[in-house]
């Protein structure tokens, strides 16, 4: 569990390092460069840094240990992180498009608009650069260590990326069709703004899903449900539970047994049952088996 949390603390650091370093020359080459799309694009940024500190401040309390006020663990810190990381980029694309269509009417209702500079595009693609490298290492990281949130994380670093590379279009066209096309700056600008909405959208519904209890997909119950029925001793599987607890899973379940059997031979096979579960789902998968007596053979 250490190793975990120092690796994923690892990757959430760089990502701070970089996306300070981003947001600070999106921002100023935005101001100076007078471009629209990357002031939203730095302040996407901005969003990123803010998700990287829910991040490593989540994932220290998920990594804690059972204790009396949590017996099932702190896993469900990471999905609440998932949550508000998903809300803080819903929050900043809804502000984006609101400054868009401002700056679209405004230059539609014959309003003078700044024009963006070559400084403007360069940071563009920096940014491209440095968001693709990051997303790539903490979707490896969120992967290999299975936590959810880094994963959120990681498309948060996508969505920067992808809003860099509209950015990039925008200013680029800005400066090479004229002033007449100003116009798709803050286009551009909306565009990153509705990208960004769908995504947090697709990350918030898992998180929110699995905070309201929800079960594992009937697909995911189903080979639970053979790797039961696979152990010597188990005649039949019901009453199956199952919930997510961050990275981990919960799985409550009656089994049915020989009544014949003494009630050691019923433990060990409870055993081997918890066994076949931990090798498919890990060693922190929570169980609770509930053996049964069959009743055709009483």
């Amino acid at each position: 569990m250490e190793s975990r949390e120092k690796s994923i603390v690892k990757v959430t650091l760089l990502g701070t390092i970089i996306n300070l370093f981003l947001t600070v020359i999106k921002l100023v080459s935005g101001v100076v460069g007078q471009s629209a799309a990357m002031v939203a694009d730095g302040i996407h940024s901005l969003s990123d840094l803010i998700s990287d500190g829910i991040v490593l401040c989540f994932v220290r309390i998920s990594s804690k240990k059972n204790d009396r006020s949590h017996r099932y663990g702190h896993g469900k810190f990471e999905t609440l992180a998932t949550l508000i990381v998903s809300v803080i980029l819903l929050v900043v694309a809804v502000k984006l498009m609101t400054s868009g269509i401002t700056s679209v009417c405004q230059i539609l209702g014959g309003e003078e608009t700044s024009h963006p500079s070559w400084i403007a595009f360069a940071v563009a693609i920096i940014s491209i650069i440095f968001k693709e490298f990051l997303y790539q290492i903490t979707w490896r990281t969120g992967r290999k260590e299975g936590s959810p949130v880094v994963m959120a994380n990681a498309w948060h670093h996508r969505t920067d990326a992808f809003s860099s590379v509209a950015s990039a279009i925008g200013i680029g066209g800005a400066i090479l069709l004229g002033e007449k096309w100003t116009l798709l700056d803050p286009l551009v600008g909306c565009a990153i703004s509705i990208f960004i909405i769908v995504v947090a959208v697709k990350m918030a519904l898992p998180a929110l899903s699995e905070l309201l209890e929800a079960s594992l997909p009937e697909e995911e119950e189903q080979k639970i449900t053979q790797i039961i029925e696979s152990v010597e001793g188990v005649e039949d599987v019901h009453e199956l539970k199952t919930r997510r607890n961050g990275p981990h899973v919960i799985i409550d379940v009656h089994v049915v047994m020989d009544p014949q059997i003494t009630l050691v031979c019923a433990h060990d096979i409870t055993i081997q049952v918890e066994e076949a579960l931990r090798k498919n789902y890990g060693q922190l998968t929570q169980i609770s088996i509930h053996a049964e007596p069959s009743t055709d053979a009483l």
